[in-house]
């Protein structure tokens, strides 16, 4: 009995005929058995979703299906932003148990506290050794529940995505099943297969790295005993000319997710927007709650550095992970042509380095994965799950 998978990406509008045959060969080609699968859709799909997803269902002959609206989609080499389709992987686990939990909409449960979110999670959650996540950004609190689930399950990776919309402002929709859900669903994996995850921030390092020496919320007030916004200044100035030119608008602050490093590369930050600063007070505003001691470094994101870490995190992934069957791609809309300006980089890097196999993802409005063993929301990168035997 073996692992195995399948995929499909269909660029078109809804037709029940496409659809049917889609399934159909899907089917054929994994052997007839699947444990369960994943479909991400373009929102113009919503007026005929729930007969999309049935018919997915019944001629696939899914168990188990989740999914949501994403604002392009991703296959096996391929990358079609902002285009009229689906995307669709089947998984056959033979050995996996699978977990399925539903992630309520904000109202629908407040009290985020590790007890709350085990019960939640129910029974067979704590078996489970990683989960894939698709939420609606605008519907639960992405981060407190983040905070909750990581105390509930310390250490077990969470990867996927926030739904997004169309190119007309369509409204973001998650589905489990055939039913439209408010808040998210978490699929859970134990036993069977290897779930491989990495989450490439597309940056890196510049200048020295700082410790944080005084911090208020989300300001940073002074770094090596130095204001921080003096700190800034003297790593801006001292870039190299091409740098510099890339600096504007793609300058970020790294957060060491270890304090025991000798010394820090690409890989070892939670990369947080870079909000603001203000020379006369000397401090930074930053998208995260940092703390003192932590070290801090200023980071640049541009096509090069995105493609030299992506190279660099797939390539570590070889080593325990050399050939995956399956993988699900959650991409940054901000990604793609935006950033590197050619189609298909992601889903092409993935397959020159792993070989090509079974793949689906979409782009998010937002990507979840773990960095420093913690798993946290983030813009501009691309988070991978890779199946592997």
């Amino acid at each position: 009995m073996f692992n195995r998978a399948v995929s499909r990406l269909v660029v078109g509008p809804f037709s029940e005929r496409v659809v049917t045959e889609a399934a159909h060969a899907a089917l054929a080609e994994i052997g007839g058995k699947v444990t369960c699968g994943f479909v991400f859709v373009s929102a113009d799909y919503a007026p005929d979703l729930r007969d999309f997803l049935e018919l997915v269902q019944l001629h696939a002959r899914i168990p188990l299906l989740a999914g949501c609206s994403g604002a392009g989609l991703l296959g096996t080499g391929r990358e079609e932003e902002q285009a009229i389709g689906f995307s669709l992987l089947l998984l056959y686990l033979p050995e996996t148990q699978i977990h399925a939990v539903r992630l309520p909409a904000v109202g629908e449960n407040d009290e985020l506290t590790p007890e709350t979110v085990r019960a939640l999670a129910g029974r067979g959650s704590k078996d489970c050794e990683a989960w894939v996540v698709v939420a609606n950004p605008f519907t639960l609190a992405v981060e407190p529940w983040l905070d909750a689930w990581h105390l509930s399950f310390p250490g077990v990776p969470a990867v996927g995505g926030l739904a997004s919309g169309g190119r007309r402002g369509d409204t973001a929709f998650v589905f489990h099943d055939r039913e439209l859900i408010e808040g998210g669903v978490a699929i859970g994996f134990a036993g069977g297969v290897k779930v491989r995850t990495l989450v490439s921030q597309g940056c890196r390092p510049v200048g020295e790295p700082f410790t944080i020496t005084g911090a208020e919320g989300h300001l940073v007030t002074s770094l090596g005993s130095r204001p921080a916004f003096e700190a800034l200044d003297t790593t801006f100035g001292a870039l190299p000319p091409k740098d510099k030119a890339l600096a504007q608008g793609n300058l970020f602050v790294g957060l060491a997710m270890s304090e025991y490093l000798e010394e820090f590369k690409t890989g070892d930050f939670l990369i947080r927007n870079l909000i603001g600063g203000d020379p006369q007070a000397g401090v930074l505003a930053v998208g995260a709650l940092p703390r003192v001691g932590q070290t801090l470094q200023f980071q640049l994101r541009d096509r090069t550095s995105a493609d030299t870490e992506m190279r660099h995190l797939l390539s570590d992934v070889k080593s325990d992970c050399p050939h995956p069957f399956a993988s699900l791609v959650f991409s940054c809309a901000g990604r793609g042509r935006h950033l590197f300006g050619e189609r298909h980089h992601d889903a092409r890097v993935l397959a020159e380095m792993l070989g090509e196999h079974a793949s689906a993802g979409f782009f998010c409005n937002g990507e979840i994965g773990p960095v420093g063993g913690h798993n946290f929301i983030h813009g501009y990168s691309a988070a991978l799950a890779l199946f592997c035997d």
